[in-house]
């Protein structure tokens, strides 16, 4: 995939779970963009796990069920970032 195809996935991905995600997601529009294209990966590696039942890094296509993944990664990414920084704090 190339890197505007990437780019264009990461702010879609981003945006959409920052809006489904409750409290405030910061990082501007570069944090939305790494955010999604992190999520496409998570998303992907998680769906090649539970389809084939090996771990791998994948990633998905710049297609609307790859968007539906990557945004399902992209919001588990939060979740993690979430926690990862909250236990920092304590």
């Amino acid at each position: 995939m190339g890197i505007i195809a990437w780019v264009i996935l990461g702010l879609l991905a981003g945006a959409i779970a920052q809006a489904i995600y409750p409290g405030y997601v910061g990082g501007g529009i570069l944090g939305t963009i790494l955010l999604g294209i992190i999520g496409a990966f998570v998303g992907g590696s998680l769906y090649t796990l539970l389809s084939t039942g090996t771990l791998q890094l994948a990633s998905v296509g710049f297609t609307i069920p790859g968007l539906f993944i990557a945004t399902i990664g992209a919001i588990i990414t939060i979740y993690l970032w979430g926690l990862l920084v909250r236990s920092r704090t304590l």
